[in-house]
């Protein structure tokens, strides 16, 4: 199943004020098993026809018309696609829309006396329709194709198709929501803020607040501009009256959305509302071209307005059609995995994809076993020691609990039976305990063999997607559990405490508010987290639990003059045994016993007996905390299985690689980072082989492999594939419901911005369930999220494919005058941006022609004829017995500037320089005419003198 995505915040954002909420345990037990509701349609972003008798409209991605009355309404354009802002031509004859069908969203034109459809944008941007110029010829759009940091301008196109000019192009302004006047002379548009993109949002901050802004053509061609509004709220959609005397438009600056209007009795300095709503969404409105009826969206039903009087009415109508939504896909994925494990024995790997765990061969890959087979979300994968048993969470219940999955049976067994949340399981070393967080402010133990759990300790934990990597981690003895909870002030710090139960202590005390894991020693001597702040990189910090002495390479000299024991001599005819030591080093063979109900074998939990047992000295431990100088913004860390690496999952030039930090203090090697990858794909899920010699890991969704040390081993893929139904009429609700839980489990108002949260499920789920496409269901998802009116929050599309190109607009690097090409038909270049293809290609711009160039040189500025000199160049004859005169003007001036220069150094007493002709070879030249070689000195020789 699909994955909620936030916008990318740093962790510490989403957590800062997490708490628990009250409410109902039947409701959270019966959530996720409750039927669906009743799906209801969705319609949205109404046009009026010209003769104000039609609506078009868009309802399932698609694209309906009825009568402006209400009614039957009828299916004028299905795609698999979403098609949205749809808007009739003046003339009533043909239909713009925007369609998502080739892309992020470009704008058809639809003729539809014929049914004919034409595509009048091509960019790798969304294009957003904004209006029809009152004759008709030319289509408004805003796009950010060619600005920065996502910002809008305004471009215009024929309607007929060529090649899009800007209208208005601020560089630094963003720009939307065009509206041409009737009399073409004038644009309003909104400027500033985001409210573009988030026009969802029930209300606005200082980032959504804009302004409708006027577009005056200059006398120069200059255009200026001038503020209508002064902001303070979202002003938006502006709509021409009748005759362009009044300007409407949408605003919330006195608290509902509600329709406003300019310009009425001519007073373009005092705005007032139309309407009077007191709640609901007044949304994407558009207004007849004669000015007398604007039709717009409210509580997902369409309604108009009497611009005369103000009269308001809702449109009533009934679909008569089948939207194209998706059906029941069958799909195969060999990318966007979402996790990866890696089991104690190197050889499985079990991987999250859409939602669903697979397992395949960690050598060979393959098409993967499927293990969970729900339309719910799966996530946190835990492999037990002998790896022959998985643990994950499923929300298939409402509330997420563990699950168990044994190979061995095939059997599935629900371990946690809480009304409230559990997350990021973890295996003991011994597989007899299984430590997790429950509602993100417990860390328990859940004892494998009873299927009892209990309390260890409390804090502050997150929760997926947006908890730590490694938050919680077991000691090598599993006697200890290491964890990161958010304390005072919203510091995180590195906790410990024992697993038999106690108290737990802290072991940092550092002003630490973003941290991803923490990883304990194969030693079980020290600590390792990442620290660091919102503005600063993060590093590793290392917390030693006992008192350290360091150690120095020197100590390894003086180790060889110690006295060793001598061998005890053996008896004749036998083989002595092998080394304690030797025997550590081989790998333990698992039994080959049966497994017990709960898939652990029975004698490995002596398996790592010999781990010696973990101590922490907890006086001063506040001084034992030290930073490892590795030089890169750390994402995530882990220690291999022999204690000699760190590996890091780093940020560096904006890009995320591993690289890998000594450990070993006697190595002879200097302490710094190397890094193992430069790709620019995202990468997680980092993780050693058992042997330590290989690092397993998701780059952009796909499973590969890097060796530890260069020259032993060579970095490979693990392509592995798996196949399962997707089922959107399943998903979309899930996707729904976890988004309204993450908002109510993790928003920091426990109030909700006064917005009744459990109210707002009640009437979004109808809607959710009616909706066809994923973008409808997003969209309806967004507008529940703006209910709560807050910032850096919403539900975003999925990423990418790994490995997918996405479609790209090749950029020239050039820019067109404007009035050239819309009054002529002719694209002249007016700018060439420097180190574009244009400019790499010798293009420059046109310049205007000089008066010499047009008319000839000034009878004042005509060169002088001079006079015949002995032993100087022939008397040069009239300008228009030139032979050889180019018809080229410029080749014409380079020819002017070669004469006048032979003149010159005739006067001067030297040879003139004499042009070059390509079909004869060089005429020899003496004194200053002569040519110069190669390193040949540029001063005369002496004795060399002109002769005059």
């Amino acid at each position: 199943m699909a994955i909620l995505l936030l916008h990318q915040k740093p962790i510490s954002h989403w957590l800062r004020a997490a708490r628990t909420l009250p409410f109902l345990t039947a409701f959270l037990l019966t959530q996720g098993m409750q039927a669906a509701p009743a799906p209801v349609p969705y319609f949205s972003e109404p046009a009026v026809s010209p003769n104000r008798t039609e609506l078009a409209f868009v309802s399932g991605g698609d694209i309906w018309t009825s009568p402006v009355a209400g009614g039957e309404a009828r299916l004028l354009v299905s795609h698999p696609a979403t098609e949205s802002r749809p808007l009739y031509s003046p003339d009533g004859r043909s239909l713009a829309f925007i369609s998502t069908r080739t892309g992020n969203g470009d704008v058809y034109v639809l003729a539809l006396e014929t049914g004919e459809l034409r595509r009048a944008t091509f960019d790798d941007a969304p294009d957003q329709l904004d209006n029809w110029s009152a004759d008709g010829k030319w289509l408004y759009f805003s796009s950010s194709s060619r600005d920065i940091a996502g910002m809008n301008d305004i471009y215009r196109v024929p309607a007929t198709g060529g090649t899009p000019t800007p209208v208005s192009a601020d560089r630094y302004a963003n720009e939307f929501f065009a509206a041409p006047s009737p009399d073409g002379k004038l644009l309003a548009f909104s400027a500033r803020g985001i409210a573009n993109n988030q026009w969802w949002r029930h209300g606005h901050s200082h980032l959504d607040e804009s302004e409708i802004t006027l577009r005056h053509e200059g006398p120069n061609g200059a255009p200026t501009y001038e503020a209508l509004t002064t902001g303070g709220g979202k002003a938006l959609w502006p709509m021409w009256g009748a005759g362009g005397q009044r300007l409407f438009y949408v605003s919330d600056q006195a608290g509902p959305e509600n329709i406003w209007v300019l310009g009425l009795n001519g007073d373009k300095t005092t705005a007032r509302a139309v309407t009077s709503f007191k709640d609901g969404r007044v949304l994407w409105p558009s207004i007849s071209y004669d000015g007398k009826l604007i039709a717009f969206e409210r509580n997902f039903k369409l309604w108009t307005m009497d611009t005369d009087n103000g009269q308001v009415r809702e449109v009533v109508v009934q679909r008569r059609g089948v939207p194209a939504g998706p059906a029941v896909e069958r799909m195969r994925f060999s990318d966007r995995l979402q996790e990866l494990a890696l089991s104690p024995d190197g050889t499985k790997v079990a991987f999250v994809v859409h939602g669903e765990v697979f397992a395949a061969s960690a050598a060979d890959g393959g098409e993967a076993t499927r293990i969970s087979q729900t339309p719910a979300a799966e996530s946190g994968l835990a492999w037990a020691p002998d790896s022959r048993r998985l643990v994950y969470v499923s929300e298939r219940d409402g509330p997420s609990h563990l699950y168990s999955y044994a190979f061995g049976t095939g059997k599935e067994t629900r371990l946690t039976n809480s009304v409230l949340n559990d997350a990021a399981p973890g295996f003991s070393p011994d597989g007899k305990l299984l430590a997790f967080q429950r509602d993100a402010r417990e860390l328990r133990v859940l004892d494998v063999a009873t299927s009892q759990d209990k309390v260890l300790a409390s804090g502050i934990f997150g929760r997926p997607p947006s908890s730590p990597e490694r938050d919680v981690v077991w000691s090598p003895d599993g006697k200890w559990l290491a964890f990161m909870p958010r304390g005072a002030r919203g510091f995180t710090n590195a906790s410990v405490v024992p697993a038999a139960g106690g108290t737990a202590r802290a072991v940092s005390f550092v002003a630490n508010t973003n941290s991803n894991s923490v990883s304990w020693s194969p030693d079980g001597k020290y600590l390792l987290f990442d620290t660091g702040q919102r503005t600063e990189d993060a590093q590793v910090a290392r917390v030693d639990l006992l008192p350290r002495t360091p150690r120095f390479r020197e100590d390894q000299f003086r180790d060889l003059f110690k006295e060793q024991p001598a061998p005890a001599p053996s008896a004749p005819g036998r083989t002595p045994a092998p080394s304690t030591r030797a025997a550590a080093a081989r790998p333990v063979v698992l039994p080959g016993g049966p497994t017990d109900s709960i898939g652990t074998r029975k004698g490995v939990a002596g398996a790592k007996a010999n781990k010696p047992p973990v101590k922490v000295d907890f006086e001063d431990i506040r001084r034992r905390l030290s930073l490892l100088p590795v030089g890169v913004n750390v994402g995530s860390h882990s220690v291999s299985p022999d204690g000699k690496w760190l590996l890091l999952t780093a940020f560096s030039a904006n890009q995320s690689n591993l690289y890998v930090y000594p450990l070993d203090e006697l190595s002879k090697e200097p302490a710094v980072v190397r890094q193992l990858t430069s790709t620019t794909g995202a990468k997680r899920d980092a993780q050693f082989s058992p042997n330590s010699k290989e690092i397993f890991y998701l780059d952009q969704g796909t499973i590969k492999v890097v060796p530890v040390e260069t020259g032993k081993g060579t970095p490979r893929s693990v392509a592995v594939s798996a196949e399962m139904d997707v089922d959107f009429e399943k998903e979309k609700m899930v996707v729904f419901d976890q988004a309204w839980s993450l908002m109510r489990d993790f928003f920091n108002d426990p109030t909700f911005n006064g917005v009744d949260w459990p109210a707002q499920r009640e009437i979004y789920a109808p809607l959710i369930a009616g909706a066809r496409t994923v973008d409808e269901a997003r969209r309806l998802t967004n507008l529940m999220i703006g209910e709560l009116n807050a910032s850096h929050s919403g539900h975003n599309p999925a990423p990418a494919a790994g490995g997918t190109v996405p479609a790209a607009t090749g950029r020239l690097g050039l820019r067109f005058e404007a009035p050239e090409y819309e009054q002529n038909g002719r694209l002249r270049v007016s700018t060439v941006l420097p180190l574009s293809a244009a400019a790499l290609a010798g293009i420059r711009p046109r310049r205007r022609a000089t008066d010499r160039e047009r008319h000839g040189p000034h009878p004042r500025h005509q060169p002088r004829r001079a006079a015949a000199v002995p032993g100087g160049p022939p008397r040069d004859p009239a300008p228009e017995q030139r032979r050889g005169q180019s018809s080229c003007p410029w080749q014409a001036q380079r020819q002017d500037r070669a004469r006048c220069h032979g003149r010159h150094r005739a006067r001067r007493g030297g040879a003139p320089h004499q042009p070059r002709n390509r079909k004869s070879p060089r005429l020899p030249a003496v004194g200053r005419g002569a040519p110069r070689l190669r390193g040949q000195s540029q001063r005369r020789p002496p004795g060399l003198r002109a002769h005059v």
